[in-house]
């Protein structure tokens, strides 16, 4: 499979649709789905802390995720911003289909 799930935290809606309208106004993923009023517990700079976070969940290929960590990163109100890839090991194969079909060529 050269499809994968890319997971990537932001600290708000608004950060979320900037990020998600980016990513695939580029055909960097077919989709992206957003997931409001997450809760996060995380150790950073030596304590442990909590916030709310919102989900971006990217269906792309492969071949483009160190484009969109590059990307991501250059829109990212983070230091350091979780978003990390998922290998799509099945699947509906006309879906699949499709995520290649509506991201760029290399």
């Amino acid at each position: 499979m050269s499809e994968c799930i890319i997971y990537i935290t932001t600290s708000s809606m608004e950060e979320a649709k900037i990020i998600g309208q980016n990513i695939v106004s580029k055909r960097l993923a077919a989709c992206v789905n957003i997931i409001d009023n997450m809760k996060s517990i995380y150790h950073w700079q030596g304590k442990i802390e909590t916030g709310d976070e919102v989900i971006v969940i990217a269906k792309t290929k492969n071949e483009l995720i160190n484009e969109i960590i590059e990307n991501v990163k250059s829109l990212h109100s983070y230091e350091c911003p979780c978003i990390v890839a998922f290998p799509i090991i099945g699947g509906n194969e006309d879906f699949l289909k499709w995520i290649r079909d509506e991201t760029k060529q290399r």
